[in-house]
């Protein structure tokens, strides 16, 4: 069985084909951002021309489209009706999108206080329509333990046939803790869900030949076609998350406190692997300032890449410096661009061999007569700005992660020592830039095999993933898992135990991956478990218990035709 694995970057397109274990082809084209689907197709006929293959073969594609749309401020206009209860207001946390607040609450343990009023909630609705919001987001706090009130706006909303695109109910999208982050959650999945419903329907039409279709997480897992038309959120991010599953399937050391850096044309993704295991965001993923409960790795995005502008900084004394980054300059000059770029350096020194010499030699002959340097000091000062701002951004890293615990889905981690004991690196121009990154920082260096396509293996060979959310209430006997709108009554709730809860996660889960097409899972755990006493009047009533059930993201392990370096 082969496995295509296509990596939509900001500068190119990457592909590979794997099978068996090994990598049979690997390809790179230029990323058009008006068409990723024709993109994603050139890179397909790329690897056919190279390695034919025969029968059906699973694609596996980390794309950049939602993060993109969130980033630039495109999507469908979307707004949010909420459901807030008392002592919430949605204005202090900075969200700069439409928001209408109703009336009613439930409470911390799903009881309903007070229901929404019907009528103002398909006013609040037509009201949003009337300020142009063609989606909507509906989200109450703590509708993830008791959805009703949620349900009620949604069928207020249906009743008045407003004709929303897209609509997003919180405790399907987001139904964990932190109602500010659900409410975010909520409103850029309904914010991309359209352009995600047009790109998926365009890859179920890219062959006949392709079996199962994935869409890889932010979490380093992939989703099925179908949940990435539901909940697009969890696409975003995915570069770095194919970084790290490259790094597991390819890297040679097993177990070690590891820095992935992987430099690509337009951003340089740094993620964070801990003793073997991908280190998590605890509350969520961040995007262009917006703080969600998607599960993602930790990982930062710098604008800093090969294809970066190249700007010079005066200081107080009158020195120049140079500053990399963080827009894109376009084509370097060795490839016919118009300004100078990090590459035109690396090709000027001889440090990377691309395009045409000679241009990248006058581009930095101009950019250095800005401040008096011949061409070689203005490439050797181009390429220590880019070593100097890359080694800032993994300290800044490292000092942010020691400064709260660290999640790796197997445990919340301890121990002192999270420094790296190395860097991994893939991406283009990581052989000339990270070994001096390296010294810079006293770290070893491991250039991962296919190091310019190895996004594309991760990606390939990134496992499947998810994870349900279980909260039972013994006292009130009831029980509640959002991601299969679950509510129900525990039989017996007075024997519910830990025991209970644990078997009832790990057996709902390998349900909801069955209904879901994922197959009989490979590895589920609890990554995640408390348990919370009821005392009433110097007895104990009951017990909440709380866990999260995960299908372990992971990678296959990989081989290639070039050897560890």
């Amino acid at each position: 069985m082969y496995t295509i694995g296509i990596d939509v970057g900001g500068t190119n397109t990457d592909g590979t084909l794997i099978g068996e274990g090994r990598v049979l082809a690997v390809a790179k084209v230029a990323t058009d951002h008006d068409d990723l689907i024709g993109s994603t197709r050139s890179a397909l006929a790329e690897l056919r021309k190279m390695h034919p293959w025969k029968g059906s073969v699973d694609l596996h594609l980390s794309t950049t489209l939602t993060t993109n749309m969130i980033v630039e401020g495109r999507g469908t206009p979307t707004a949010a009706v909420v459901i807030p209860g008392p002592g919430i207001d949605l204005r202090l946390h900075g969200l700069d999108f439409p928001i209408y607040s109703l009336p009613g609450y439930v409470d911390h343990r799903g009881r309903v206080v007070a229901a929404p009023d019907r009528q103002a909630a398909a006013a609040a609705a037509k009201a949003a329509q009337e300020a142009g919001a063609e989606a909507l987001a509906i989200v109450g706090k703590f509708s993830q333990r008791n959805p009703s009130l949620e349900q009620a706006v949604w069928e207020a909303v249906q009743d008045e046939a407003l004709g929303f695109r897209h609509v997003s109910l919180g405790h399907k999208v987001a139904p964990r803790l932190g109602f500010p982050r659900r409410v975010v959650t909520a409103y850029l999945n309904s914010l991309v869900a359209q352009a995600q419903a047009k790109f998926a329907q365009a890859v179920d039409g890219l062959g006949p030949d392709l079996g199962n279709i994935r869409i890889l997480k932010a979490d380093g897992g992939t989703m099925t076609l179908e949940q990435s038309r539901r909940l697009p959120i969890e696409s975003i991010l995915s570069g770095p998350a194919a970084s790290v599953m490259a790094a597991l399937a390819l890297s040679g050391p097993k177990g070690r406190n590891m820095v992935v850096v992987d430099i690509g044309g337009t951003t340089t993704d740094l993620a964070v692997v801990v003793a073997g295991e991908p280190v998590y965001a605890k509350a969520g993923a961040v995007i262009a300032g917006y703080p969600t409960a998607v599960p993602a790795l930790f990982a930062r995005s710098l604008g800093l890449g090969g294809d970066s502008q190249i700007t010079v900084e005066r200081g107080g004394d009158g020195c120049a410096a140079f500053r990399i980054g963080p827009n894109r300059a376009g084509q370097p000059a060795c490839l016919g661009g118009t300004h100078p770029t990090p590459t035109d350096a690396l090709v000027a020194l001889e440090l990377a061999r691309v395009g045409d010499l000679s241009r990248a030699k006058a581009a930095l002959k101009d950019l250095g007569a800005e401040v008096g340097l011949n061409w070689q000091a203005a490439a050797q000062g181009v390429v220590d700005a880019f070593v100097r701002q890359l080694c800032g951004a993994i300290k800044e890293m490292y000092a942010e992660l020691e400064d709260q615990p660290v999640y790796t889905l197997a445990e919340f981690l301890e121990a002192p020592n999270l420094r790296p004991e190395l860097i991994v690196c893939l991406g283009t121009p990581a052989p000339a830039i990270v070994p001096r990154v390296g010294q810079a920082l006293g770290l070893p260096v491991e250039f991962l095999p296919h190091s310019a396509s190895a996004n594309a293996i991760g990606a390939a060979a990134a496992r499947p993933t998810m994870g349900i959310t279980l909260y039972a209430d013994t006292a009130l006997g009831t029980l509640s898992i959002p991601e299969m709108g679950l509510f129900a009554d525990i039989p017996r709730a007075a024997l519910f135990d830990a025991r209970r809860a644990r078997q009832t996660a790990l057996e709902r889960l390998g349900e909801y991956a069955e209904q879901a097409g994922l197959g009989e899972p490979e590895q589920m755990d609890i990554v995640a478990e408390e348990c919370f006493n009821l005392v009433r009047g110097f007895h104990t009533v009951g017990r909440i218990f709380s866990l999260h059930a995960q299908i372990r993201p992971g990678a296959q392990r990989i081989t290639g035709k070039e050897s560890w370096l």
